[in-house]
């Protein structure tokens, strides 16, 4: 019996192209800025010091760090110190009404339905848990906060690795057999499985799922079979 969701987002609960075409050139375009104004604030030096020690930069300056940043968007690397910064940047815009996050229509009423039927959710993605309550907070659809019940991060481990989706079922408290994982990745898909997770693919049109693919896979969440 699946008693837990574990969902990713892009591609998944949201299109790619919203992430790709708006958020990253939004925090791209304003890096520069934003570390200028907002270098004093202790969480921002962190984030900075993180980046310089995850490149194995010694000795760089802001400008420098300020440029590997956008190097790592437009490579788009999922990297701690990366989607932290630019989870804060993106709060500029949400809260400015500059842009709202997508979400697929069939999202909402299914989160809700499996809310009332009393399944908890969760949502895991390379975007900073401050990100994704962001994302979720000002989505097209409203404030889709109050249903999840958790989130986590790349600080939790690699998306395609198993042992991340063990510490997830760890701190669910719940066996892995009892939650189901969504993503449009298979790779993803392959660790959680590992793991003796539930999995089912997202192929958001105009993908397909694969004829003989290693997971139950689905066009959008009305096909879903959270039972």
């Amino acid at each position: 019996m699946i008693r837990a969701i574990l969902t990713d987002i892009e591609g998944t609960t949201s299109s790619i192209s919203f992430v790709k075409d708006v958020l990253f050139p939004f925090a791209r375009i304003r890096l520069p800025a934003f570390v200028e104004t907002h270098a004093d604030r202790p969480e921002v030096q962190h984030w900075l010091h993180e980046t310089a020690k995850e490149a194995g930069i010694i000795y760089a300056d802001r400008n420098e760090i300020v440029a590997l940043l956008q190097r790592w968007v437009d490579e788009d690397r999922k990297a701690t110190p990366l989607k932290a910064l630019q989870g804060m940047i993106w709060e500029e815009g949400y809260r400015s009404g500059e842009f709202r996050a997508h979400v697929y229509a069939d999202v909402a009423p299914n989160l809700q339905k499996w809310k009332k039927q009393g399944m908890d959710l969760y949502v895991y993605s390379s975007g900073s848990v401050a990100a994704q309550k962001l994302f979720f907070a000002h989505s097209e659809a409203g404030d889709l906060t109050p249903l999840f019940s958790g989130h986590f991060d790349t600080e939790t481990g690699p998306k395609r690795e198993p042992e991340s989706y063990r510490r997830i079922a760890a701190a669910l408290g719940k066996p892995a057999g009892d939650i189901l994982f969504l993503s449009d990745v298979v790779e993803e898909l392959d660790a959680a499985r590992a793991t003796g997770m539930r999995t089912t693919q997202l192929a958001r049109a105009p993908a397909s799922c694969p004829p003989q693919g290693a997971h139950s896979c689905v066009p959008d969440f009305d096909a879903i079979a959270a039972d």
